[in-house]
């Protein structure tokens, strides 16, 4: 097996090397754009670390890889357009770089090429991966849906969020393993096994995303800090704050998150001060934790290598102490 750094080399390298449609270039250009800023490249890595971890060559499973972090930067720019984000990665979403139509129709594209990376494997292979992933990219666009939906509801519950960050983030991450495993052809139940400790690992993944949108460096986040604020998005942060803030707090936050002030900074400084007192980010990062032992316990069910589980713990681990 490699290390974590070297698989990201592996994916750095190959999509310098992919070859974009030149025609039209209003199309093409986009895409070309999104997938050169780079990124974690979280998922491809893992479909490439899972397919070594069953014993089977990482080249063998490029073109799931790639297939996945096509559909997530399509993913990426139907969002940034949806949020109206001015920054993906530290440098302009491509709505803004171009326009929204160009947005719309790029990404679109793009989920039509990630299929295309599916088509050179054996039949088999093939129908696990595409029925997969279908479910998956479906499952995105529930969570999508949810999160939108959430916007301009009060009711949410930390059950509902839980399930949405679920569809929205963690079932790709789950999906990118269990792709692994499909190429290497190991047990079903070590599949469904690795599937559900990228789950876990997903939305252990994504609770640190909306801890760091809010209080992360704003040097290394690579988005605009308090852009969940701004958007008046009931993260778990603020569930949390909701559920443990006094009743005049709660009153603050209500109003706080029902305002778009031409200056959001007093409303992001005001919110995160509430997010502290109340417990409410303390919470946050006990649920990551939580979540990411749910991945462990998970992990030590695989039948894999003690070795090859202590790699992927790294892994988990390494995630967990992100600042970006």
């Amino acid at each position: 097996m490699h290390s974590i750094a070297q698989y990201q080399d592996i994916v750095s390298s190959y999509f310098n090397s992919i070859s974009i449609p030149k025609e039209p270039k209003g199309l093409y250009e986009p895409i070309t754009y999104i997938l050169s800023l780079g990124g974690k490249r979280l998922r491809p890595v893992l479909t490439l670390m899972t397919t070594e971890v069953f014993d089977v060559d990482y080249k063998k499973a490029i073109n799931a890889a790639t297939a996945i972090e096509v559909f997530h930067n399509f993913s990426l720019i139907h969002d940034d357009i949806m949020d109206d984000a001015p920054l993906r990665r530290g440098k302009e979403t491509v709505h803004e770089k171009w326009n929204l139509n160009t947005g719309i129709l790029s990404g679109d594209a793009m989920l039509i090429l990630a299929y295309q990376y599916f088509e050179d494997y054996e039949p088999v292979i093939f129908q696990k991966l595409a029925k997969l992933f279908s479910k998956t990219a479906l499952e995105v666009c529930e969570g999508q849906q949810y999160d939108v939906d959430f916007e301009t509801r009060d009711d949410v519950t930390i059950p509902e969020y839980l399930k949405m960050i679920e569809y929205k983030t963690a079932v790709l991450v789950g999906a990118a393993m269990k792709m692994g495993a499909i190429v290497a052809e190991t047990t079903e139940e070590n599949a469904n096994l690795i599937y559900e400790f990228g789950i876990n690992l997903g939305i252990a993944f994504q609770l640190q995303d909306d801890y760091l949108d809010a209080f992360g460096d704003p040097e290394t986040f690579g988005k605009q800090i308090g852009g969940d604020i701004i958007e008046n998005k009931k993260t778990y942060l603020y569930l949390k704050a909701m559920e443990f803030s006094s009743a005049q707090n709660k009153e603050m936050l209500s109003h706080l998150f029902s305002i778009q002030p031409s200056d959001n900074s007093d409303k992001i400084l005001s919110v995160k001060t509430i997010f502290n007192e109340s417990g409410s980010s303390k919470a946050t990062q006990d649920a990551i934790l939580n979540y990411t032992q749910k991945a462990f316990e998970t992990l030590s069910k695989i039948e894999i290598s003690e070795d090859k589980k202590a790699v992927l713990r790294a892994f988990g681990e390494q995630l967990m102490s992100r600042n970006v």
